[in-house]
Order: structure tokens, then sequence, then C-alpha cells
């Protein structure tokens, strides 16, 4: 459900996090968050007011909604203006207060010829920010305006419902081993807290609901004087997108979809039986099973760090608990071919494997703005799920969920119909590249397309105009527009399946998987952001840009690394390198001063002992440097390393022989001394 940052804004619920691998990514979803898209150009700039940009209102066309410049809050490249998009906090409520959305306009440079078609993003979550992708998003789509939009109280808008509370509920519900769903009573206390404070605040939480955000997104286009654009969701907001499109027919040249969370789902009950079914994919569900019921049996302790505070802490996870935070690692694209070999490890015992995923989960709780989050999950999908107590794993995300809701007692929103109705052909891509023709059906006329919210004149229910459409584009545009759908093969989340179903009847719809990746695949996979260029810039080819079944990363079998949180230990104390850094200068040394007493004719153990110390350095770095995916140095270390080993050996038994010659000067125990400490090191330290 949450999306996006690049490997810095966590998806779903902010478990999800990059393991230490310093890659590209956010929601997060682990949800994330590194600030993705590295800008242009690093200053803030002042906005002008977009809709006054020359010649971007078509002539005659009526003002939208009013906007206000706002100098960017994040680093944002050349040719971006930020600004405000001032809107009622409940269009339902007369004189409802006004609130600000954030949004950052990029402008394409002006080139010779018609100008392409703009795009217009927002991040999933709910609640994680879009702004910081500006950059890129940019560079995505060169050609093009590109339009982020935050969500309204999210981050970069205002109101910012921020909910520090409930995070503080969550860690100290985290802090005992019981199940969850018989402790949540701090969680309780604080989301009413929060809650409370809110509305001291005069934020009016109904207002704060996916049928407002997809009237936002409309409300924008009228005000900066698009015709039409198209329209890019990832996790969570595809559904205000498509909700957007059904109300907008003839503003929306097209729709892109990426982790497609249908409106009909029922994320909370099928969440468990979604993600056992992403690890019968990976070929561990046996494993997993096994994994969860030790834990809930006995669960370990974990020290990290509070979110909060930034003190160390202690956590105590059961099975339930550590199949969360699998299920929101597996949006990762370096975490997911780990996840076997990690599974195998728990479920024999090695708890202490899952620390950095435990570590990655504190950022994540802190990726979201949490009131907007429970506000729209309250209103809009907690309501029509049942929560089952008999599902297992019983996931610690939909028991929170429950709990808070349930406090916050907010009414649920009416569902409201949006552009995926039962229509046409899809074009599948699957991950292992074949390509299948769905059949045709009678296509969705256009009173349909416009009869959420839109009248036939193009005109909203919200007041926002389509943008001026020619009567040729109202005839070609009535139908349902393009659209293209991407999902990820081990996205536990949206699962591929559910996307391909939801929109194998639409009418010009496309659906493409990609191997190898998990939630918000655009972040993670160069061949997605290709297709979705690719589909811009041609909804109707149906050539590929690139194979969606080509994995980025192998997958790590059970028994295919030495397993061992040494190496992660390093990562976050190098202090330990310090062995291994004086046994290669020693055995250098040793050489050189080997192969001199060589030329001298007096022996050469010593230049023997030393190459055998170098070559075990340098084998071990050309083992390291061969890993594709660094990530897999979380959980353990090639077992090459261990044969590697007996070279240290060789050299501390020739360097004592060498030291207890007669007459072998003192500084001959020096490689002695350090040989014997590497091997303790080694064998005694990384390795266990």
């Amino acid at each position: 459900m949450r999306a996006d940052v690049v490997r810095a804004e966590t998806v779903r619920a902010g478990w999800a996090g990059t393991v230490w691998s310093g890659t590209v990514r956010g929601e997060t979803a682990r949800g994330g968050t590194a600030q993705a898209g590295t800008a242009r150009g690093a200053e803030h700039e002042m906005a002008t007011p977009p809709s006054a940009v020359p010649g971007r209102r078509a002539a005659g066309a009526a003002e939208g909604p009013p906007v206000e410049e706002h100098p960017c809050p994040v680093a944002v490249p050349a040719g971006t203006t930020c600004g405000y998009l001032l809107a009622p906090e409940r269009r339902d409520v007369p004189n409802s207060r006004t609130i600000k959305v954030g949004y950052a306009v990029h402008r394409a440079p002006q080139a010779s010829g018609q100008a392409a078609d703009p795009v217009v993003y927002m991040s999933g979550g709910p609640g994680s920010a879009s702004l910081q992708l500006t950059g890129f998003l940019s560079q995505m789509f060169p050609g093009r305006d590109v339009v982020v939009l935050e969500q309204r109280g999210g981050r970069y808008s205002e109101p910012r419902l921020s909910c520090p509370e409930i995070v503080r509920g969550v860690v100290d519900t985290l802090r005992t081993p019981g199940p969850a769903s018989a402790e949540t009573a701090p969680l309780v206390r604080q989301a009413l807290a929060c809650q409370s404070r809110l509305e001291g605040e005069h934020v009016d939480l109904r207002g704060y609901r996916t049928a407002e955000i997809a009237s936002d997104i409309v409300d924008l286009r009228a005000a900066l004087g698009y015709q039409r654009w198209y329209l890019f969701g990832v996790s969570y907001s595809t559904r205000p997108m498509l909700l957007a499109a059904a109300r907008d027919p003839l503003g929306t040249r097209g729709v892109v979809l990426d982790s497609l969370l249908p409106a009909g789902a029922r994320w909370y009950d099928e969440s468990s039986a979604a993600l056992t079914a992403t690890m019968t994919k990976l070929g561990i569900a046996a494993r997993f099973d096994a994994m969860v019921k030790a834990l809930n049996a006995h669960p370990a302790a974990y020290e990290t760090r509070d979110p909060l505070t930034r003190q160390r802490l202690t956590v105590q996870l059961n099975g339930d608990d550590a199949a969360t935070i699998l299920g929101e690692a597996l949006h990762e694209t370096d975490v997911i071919p780990i996840v076997p070999a990690l599974v195998d490890g728990l479920a024999s015992g090695r708890t202490e494997l899952l620390q950095p995923l435990v570590d990655a989960a504190g950022d994540g709780l802190t990726s979201h703005e949490w009131g907007l989050y429970y506000a729209v999950q309250c209103q809009d999908q907690t309501p029509y799920n049942s929560f089952p107590d008999s599902r297992s794993p019983r996931l610690f995300t939909g028991v929170v969920d429950a709990a808070v809701c349930d406090a916050w007692d907010l009414p649920a929103a009416r569902p409201e119909p949006d552009l995926l109705a039962p229509g046409a052909s899809v074009t599948t891509a699957s991950s292992d590249g074949t390509s299948i023709e769905g059949a045709s059906s009678e296509e969705a006329s256009s009173e349909e397309a416009t009869s959420d919210g839109a009248t036939s004149d193009g005109a909203t229910s919200d007041g926002a105009t389509s943008g001026g459409a020619t009567s040729e584009e109202e005839s070609s545009e009535g139908a349902t527009p393009p659209i293209l759908v991407l999902g990820g093969q081990y996205d536990p989340t949206t699962p591929p399946e559910d996307a391909r179903q939801a929109v194998s009847a639409v009418p010009g719809a496309k659906f493409a998987e990609f191997a190898g990746v998990g939630h918000a695949v655009f972040l993670s996979s160069a061949c997605s952001r290709q297709t979705i260029a690719a589909f811009l810039d041609d909804p109707a080819a149906t050539a590929r840009a690139c194979d969606p079944g080509a994995a980025p990363y192998p997958i790590v079998r059970p028994g295919g690394l030495l397993l061992t949180s040494s190496a992660y230990r390093l990562s976050q104390s190098p202090i330990p390198l310090a062995v291994p850094a004086a046994f290669l200068l020693v055995s250098a040394v040793q050489l050189v001063a080997g192969l001199i007493s060589l030329l001298r004719r007096r022996g050469g153990l010593s230049a023997i002992a030393g190459l055998a110390g170098v070559a075990l350095c340098a084998l071990s770095a050309l083992s390291l440097s061969a890993i594709q995916d660094w990530t897999t140095l979380a959980i353990g270390v090639p077992h090459a390393l261990a044969w590697y080993g007996l070279l240290a050996l060789v050299s501390t038994g020739l360097s004592i022989v060498e030291a207890f010659r007669l007459n072998a000067a003192a500084a001959r125990i020096v490689p002695v001394l350090t040989g014997l400490a590497f091997l303790a090191w080694l064998y005694g330290w990384l390795l266990t």
C-alpha cells in the first residue's frame, strides 16, 4: 500500500528499508528516505504562479482554482517552480476552510515543434512525500513538463498531518514479546492523543480521503492551464489517479499505474495470503512457516535505535512481527535476493540475521505522515475489511491499523467508481518475456467515462475544466484513455496477479510484470522506466522497450552463503577491520623483505609467507567484488572466504618457522602475531 521514495521514500507502513547498500530509492514503501533523482540544480527557487506562465493556458479558458507561490522546500533542478494549490478542506461542506496542497512544476526546455503532453506524479503511502522525486522524474521525462503533487496533509502541504504519538505507541508495543493484538492499549492511547491534537488545530480529518485527493489532481490541472496530461501514480496513489481520470476524462491523455492497488481489494484481509504466496514464488513457503512458528514460540530480542529519540532500545519480535518486516523488505529490489537464505537462517535459529532489517524499520516509522495515513485508511480501506483472527501470520500492520481506526471512529467513505470499469483488450508482457493479447469487448461509452463527477462538456463536479479540448479530441478521448500498469514479480503488497486481473477487461490497457523486483517498480527497474517513457511517447505502440523478464540480481538460495551477521556489524563500526588491514600490511612488507633476501641468497620462507598473505587478501577482494548485490553482505559472505583463510594458516606457519630460527631478529615475531590475530578474527569472529 505504501510506496515511494527513491530507496528512501519507504513504501507501505514504513517498515521497508535499504540495508546499508547506499543505492537510490524513497514509498520508503519501507517506505520509505533517500533523495532520489539527484537534482541537476540544488538551488531553492522562488516560484512564479504556474498559471501565470505565458502560453500554458488555452485561449478563452476559465481561470482555474487559485495557486500561491512558495519557495521549493527541497533541492530541485533548474527550471522548477513550487507553490500551493489552495483547496477546500472539505468540498462537501460549504465555506470549508482553505488548505494548501504543495506541488512542483519542472518545465521542459523550450524546443521547436509541439510540446509533449506533461505528466503529473504523486507518491503513495498514503502519507508519503513526493517533491523530493522532482529531479528523478525530470530525468525520466526530459522532454516533458513534470508536475509533482503532494498529498493534502502531507509533508510539504499545510496543514501537515504528522503523528509522532502513533510512532511512540508502535515502539512501546514492540518493547514487549507478546502478540500485538493483545497489547494495543498504549497504541490506542497515543492514537487518541494525536487525534485530539489535530482536532485542536482545527483539522477536519474527514477532508483527508481519496476522493478529495483526486479532486486536488483535477483542480491542479485547471490551475496550471494544461489542456490534458498523463497521470502517474504508484501504490496507494494509483487510486486517486484512477478516480481523477474518471472525473476528468477529457483532461487525461493516459494513465500510468505502478504497483496497482485495485479499488475492490481488501488489502488487510488478503495481505497474509499474499505474503505467503510471494514466499511460495521464492520457493521457501515451508521454511517461512517454520520461521513464524519458531519465533512465535520464542520471540527474539533486538537492540536498535528509537526512531524519535535516537536512543538505544530493545524490542521483542515474535514470528508475526518478523513476517511483517520481511514483507516490507520485499519492496526493496536489493533485499529480495537474500530473503530465501535469510528465512532459512531464521528458521534454523539464526535470529541475529534479522538485525539489519530491524534497524531499517526505525527509519521507516518516520517516513510517513501518519495522521494523513490513518485519515485515509480509516475512511477508505479498513471499513471494507473484516480482519480475521484465523490468518497466519497475523501481520503487525493490520493489527495496528485496525486498532487506530477503531479508536478514531471516522465514517466510512462512499466507494466511487474509477477508470477500471469492465472493457476490452489488455496486452500483457509477463516476467518471462512473453506477450499475450487479451480479447476485446465493447468500449466504455463517453457517458460512462464521465458519469462520476464529470459532465459531457468536460467540467467536473469540483469546478475544474477539461482544458478546452476540441471536438475531435472529445470523440477520441471519450472512451477509456490508454492505461499502462506495472507490477513487480515479488511484490506482496500489491501482487501483480491482482493488477493483471483488474485491468484484464479494460480497453486499451497494457500490463507488464517485471522479474526480480518488488513494490514501486519504477524506482528500482531501469527497464520499467524505459517502458513508461515509451508508453508516454506512443501509448498505442506494441514493441517492448526492453526485456521485463531480466531480473536485476540472482536469487541467493539457502546454502548459497556462509551466514553471518559480522559483515553487517562491520558496516556499523569498521574498527575490527584494523586486524585484516594490519595483516595485509605486514604480509606486503614480509613479501618485499623476503624477495630482497632471495636476491641475497638468504632463504625465501619470508617471501612465501608474505606471498600467501597477499594472495589471501587479493583472492578475498576478488570474491567480494564478484557480488552483484552488496546487500548480500548484510546476512553472509561467500563460502570461498573460509577456504582462502587456509592461506593465512600457511603464511602464519611459515612465519613461525622464520621467527624461531637461530639468530632470528626480534622483528620476525610481528608476522606471527598478526597472522594469529587474523586467524582468530577470520574464524573466530567474521565467519561465525
